[in-house]
């Protein structure tokens, strides 16, 4: 991939695409497939980056990992991990990172975790916090908190944590740590946050309770449970899925849809806010697969309105904060974003960069420390955008550059394919002009 790529003003976008399989089932089906006894088959796994890197530290884990074709895996587990003799190189993929150290604290061995340079800045002890309190230690090789370190695990106990913010990587750290804990594991979390681990934990054997916490929920996970082999078929990345329809939405006389898109109700925050702002967002052909809803979305050029995002949609659409900010820059009027302090610790600071990058297109932004607001209008463009090796901050604002004034380039694109590979095939078979 090129050293940069520019997006210029296109004419009416229409077609209809499928998005990457999901990455968070991408990397849990990989994962509790190389814990489990016997096969699992995974259909429309996302072939990027990150959840390659799950494949390859599954398989120094001592699980057996075949590619049979285009999105098409098959994991032969040994019923647990064991010590590896290489160190565990996560790339940039820090739901890798975070649920392969849960899952190894539960086995007595020893693995030494590291990553790229930016997932060498991210926080860990949210998670080695916990599984330490279970049991496991840790020896940081560099700095306190930050990789690249040594886990040492087995002879777990059982704990019962709540979580102060919901964040489905440590309450899936946990729960993957409590399955070789002794007694029973119990996780609460103040707000909801993707159940992926839930469902795909009862998929390969396991029972997990689930009981309402006043806006959250408590799991309830008893340890010493085996995970056997199973079919998992991997649906649409609604968090993918965005960018393409966030295009539909901004490019005058569009009409995109995107097939097979996961409907979790966990995962669908940014959608129900694009319909709270007056967009022409239409879901048809619902049906289940895999345990989950799933969909084709249509999304037709909108005049958006701008609008607060509620606080409580946090967990559910995190990730997908960046492509809200693009398309609010060209609603009426203001879109306000807080409560969602989490995505300073993303793979980068996304709120300064999706701040930074917006105001050099022209954009009216007001940055705070746990959010920023967006005011819309015309959006001139003509701005080169940093991207500190962030995918969602790259895509963002090359869909940005397909509806701005003038063209929108991005530095250190290449990361786009730790989530998305083929997405500027994909834009631009729809009509997008990315070069």
């Amino acid at each position: 991939m090129p050293s940069q790529l520019t997006a210029r003003r296109s004419t009416a976008l229409a077609g209809v695409v499928r998005a990457p399989g999901d990455k968070s089932m991408s990397h849990r089906s990989m994962i509790l497939g190389g814990m489990a006894s016997g096969v699992t088959e995974v259909e429309g796994l996302l072939e990027g980056d990150d959840v390659l890197a799950t494949a390859r530290a599954i398989q120094a884990f001592g699980a057996k990992v075949e590619r049979l074709g285009g999105g098409r895996w098959r994991i032969e587990g040994a019923g647990g991990l064991r010590t590896p003799q290489t160190v565990i190189d996560c790339g940039n993929a820090g739901t890798g990172v975070r649920l392969l150290m849960g899952a190894a604290a539960g086995y007595p061995l020893t693995a030494t975790f590291d990553g790229d340079q930016s997932l060498r800045k991210r926080p860990m002890k949210r998670v080695t916090g916990p599984l330490a309190d279970m049991g496991a230690r840790f020896g940081w090789l560099a700095s306190e908190d930050r990789l690249p370190v040594a886990l040492t695990g087995g002879s777990l106990r059982a704990i019962d944590y709540v979580q102060t913010v919901a964040s489905a990587q440590v309450k899936s750290a946990i729960l993957l740590a409590g399955l070789n804990a002794e007694g029973e594991t119990v996780v609460t979390e103040p707000e909801k946050s993707r159940d992926h681990t839930e469902r795909m934990l009862r998929a390969f054997g396991a029972e997990v309770a689930v009981t309402p916490a006043g806006e959250g929920w408590t799991i309830t996970l008893k340890g010493g449970q085996p995970l056997r082999g199973t079919t998992v078929k991997v649906p649409g990345d609604p968090s993918s899925a965005a960018f393409p329809l966030a295009a539909g939405l901004i490019v005058p006389g569009s009409e995109v849809t995107v097939e097979g898109v996961m409907l979790n109700p966990l995962r669908t925050g940014l959608f129900e806010t694009w319909i709270e702002m007056g967009a022409d967002l239409t879901t048809t052909n619902e049906r289940e697969s895999g345990g989950e809803r799933i969909g084709d979305v249509t999304a037709r050029h909108s005049t958006l309105r701008g609008l607060v995002v509620p606080e409580s949609r946090a967990a559910s659409m995190i990730d997908e904060y960046p492509i809200l900010a693009a398309t609010a820059a060209f609603a009426q009027g203001a879109t306000v974003m807080r409560g969602v302090g989490e995505m300073r610790v993303k793979e980068s600071d996304r709120i300064a960069l999706m701040v930074n990058g917006l105001r050099a297109c022209g954009v009216a932004v007001d940055e705070e420390p746990e959010g920023f607001i967006v005011t819309g209008g015309a959006v001139p463009g003509g701005a080169t955008v940093h991207t500190a090796h962030d995918h969602r901050i790259a895509m963002s604002h090359l869909v940005l550059g397909l509806a701005a004034e003038q063209p929108v380039s991005v530095d250190e694109p290449g990361m786009i394919a730790t989530s998305f590979p083929g997405f500027v095939d994909l834009m631009n078979g729809m009509g997008g002009l990315i070069a």
